[in-house]
């Protein structure tokens, strides 16, 4: 029965020329991002659209997704950080203890959907000048395959673990110095995401679900969130403010719901509402 017990105490990261460490979590996000663009590139090509949108595109993600993400987990579960080290919630350092470099850790699923749909707004208006739901219904392919990397990124930073198995099957998150068992939550994540990310691709590529407008954005969001919520079970709190609304779900769960009604709109009542209109 050990054998099913494994045992995860990683480095944090590649050592550069002594004084700056690489994290491996923010290397996730890179290749998130430059596989995101490439599949963004496919798809721009397949849209007949130009590569200076798609240039544009990438910056509005970057900036939109990562602002959104810091933003959503401080205001989320770490609202303390407004009064005690202000600065550290916009710059990948903290100042609070000395200085320290940290990289950008501490990034909200649920703050980095918000980012998006107003960054793919500003970048509709001012760029493309189609409509902000065409353009949403094709960045979350890639969206879909980030979060994968993103959870890959989480577990390897041993972060955002699941509750104690309570047996011999698990992980053991050596760098909390713990030597008991947990849900590897962030890798359940991560396998689910993956399929997320196929059926969008199917969705887009082999059928006609492209040309029904919201249909894709709505999908992407019932799947990642209903995922998110299941898998929210098996987590650990990631702060002190998890349960203030309900003994029974968490605050990622609450804030899933409205996601995927959101996004069941989206799929079933926003194309007949168009063309009633």
């Amino acid at each position: 029965m050990h054998a099913l017990k494994f045992v995860w105490d990683p480095s944090k990261g590649l050592d550069i020329l002594g004084f700056f460490t690489l994290h491996y979590y923010s290397v996730m996000w890179i290749v998130a991002f430059i596989l995101g663009f490439l599949i963004m590139k496919r798809i721009y090509k397949n849209e007949k659209q130009s590569e200076e949108s798609l240039d544009s595109l990438f910056i509005y993600s970057v900036i939109g997704i990562m602002l959104g993400a810091r933003l959503g987990h401080v205001i989320f579960y770490q609202r303390e950080l407004f009064s005690e080290d202000f600065f550290s919630i916009f710059l990948p350092v903290k100042f609070k203890g000395g200085f320290e470099f940290t990289g950008f850790q501490g990034l909200a699923s649920h703050g980095a959907a918000i980012g998006m749909i107003i960054s793919m707004y500003l970048y509709n208006k001012k760029v493309l000048h189609k409509s902000v739901i065409w353009i949403l219904d094709r960045v979350v392919v890639p969206v879909a395959c980030g979060a994968i990397f993103v959870r890959i990124g989480n577990f390897i930073n041993s972060e955002i673990v699941g509750k104690p198995t309570g047996t011999d099957f698990g992980v053991v998150f050596v760098q909390n110095g713990e030597a008991f068992p947990r849900h590897p939550a962030q890798l359940y994540e991560a396998f689910c995401y993956i399929f997320v990310f196929i059926a969008l691709w199917y969705f887009y590529w082999k059928t006609k679900k492209s040309e029904q407008q919201g249909f894709l954005f709505g999908l992407f969001l019932v799947l990642l969130w209903v995922v998110r919520f299941i898998v929210e079970f098996v987590k650990e709190p990631q702060s002190e403010h998890e349960y203030i609304a309900t003994s029974t779900l968490n605050t990622g769960q609450l804030l899933s719901i409205p996601f995927i009604l959101i996004g069941l709109y989206f799929m079933f009542m926003y194309k007949s509402k168009k063309q009633t209109a």
